[in-house]
């Protein structure tokens, strides 16, 4: 006699980020001398298909922190929504303190490893820097709550094609100009590499670049859209087949 298994699952459960559906690529972040610099390209892809050129990933959270994320982008909305909530709650105490990025970034790593723990994760890998009191901080947390906090940091493809750029090039010292120009060399390397990636930035610092956004202690700004100046006329992209054994 033969047995069915049958899984009962409530009528109105709740639908789970199990694939992705429209995400978005790398996000770079680096400590500078004076603050944070973070970096993310504009791209949405729906599938294989570089769907949407206009996408901001970078946000300022409350008055000292900034967050930049990779994954599925509605995903990225919901972490907004409760992020939003947060620091609303904390607006709501009046007791003159707020959250600074420290804080913040141990909430995300909360939310996301609670979110796991329950099989339904918020796909996405977050870039979370900030200053408060003069004191930088910069870390990331990815979907299943796995968190670290380094002088820089990166996610998607930028955990394979920026990490050993900055690990050669970055240093303490180094002066906003020269932190643009470092994050400008691996969103290149990233558009060249990473069928994901568009060629239309923003920088963030806490203090200024969107899709590269900057943050200091006197505050969060994210630089207008703009593309880097590319050539594509090596012979490897010209003819990336030559000399390939196969059919192909």
């Amino acid at each position: 006699m033969g047995y069915k298994f049958v899984i009962l699952r409530p009528y109105c459960a709740s639908p789970l980020t199990m694939v992705p559906y429209v995400t978005g690529t790398s996000v770079i972040g680096i400590k500078y001398k004076d603050g944070i610099l973070i970096a993310a390209d504009m791209g949405g892809s729906y599938g294989s298909t570089l769907r949407y050129k206009s996408i901001e990933r970078l946000k300022a959270i409350g008055k000292h922190s900034l967050l930049g994320a990779s994954g599925e982008i509605s995903d990225f909305q919901e972490l907004l929504r409760y992020l939003d909530e947060l620091i609303l709650y904390d607006n709501m105490w009046d007791d003159g303190n707020s959250l600074g990025p420290k804080e913040v970034h141990s909430y995300l790593t909360r939310v996301m490893y609670n979110r796991r723990n329950k099989f339904n994760p918020l796909w996405n890998s977050v870039v979370l820097g900030g200053v408060k009191n003069g004191q930088k901080y910069l870390g990331m947390v990815n979907m299943i709550g796995v968190h670290y906090q380094d002088n820089h940091v990166a996610t998607g493809f930028g955990n394979h094609l920026a990490v050993p750029i900055l690990r050669d090039e970055w240093r303490e010292d180094l002066s906003f100009e020269e932190g643009i120009k470092l994050l400008e060399k691996c969103m290149r390397v990233l558009i060249y590499r990473d069928r994901s990636a568009v060629n239309k930035l923003q920088v963030v610092e806490e203090w200024v670049v969107q899709s590269i956004a900057k943050i200091t202690e006197e505050g969060v700004s994210i630089s207008p859209p703009y593309s880097l100046k590319t050539f594509w006329e090596f012979s490897a992209f010209k003819n990336p087949t030559a000399g390939a054994a196969g059919s192909w």
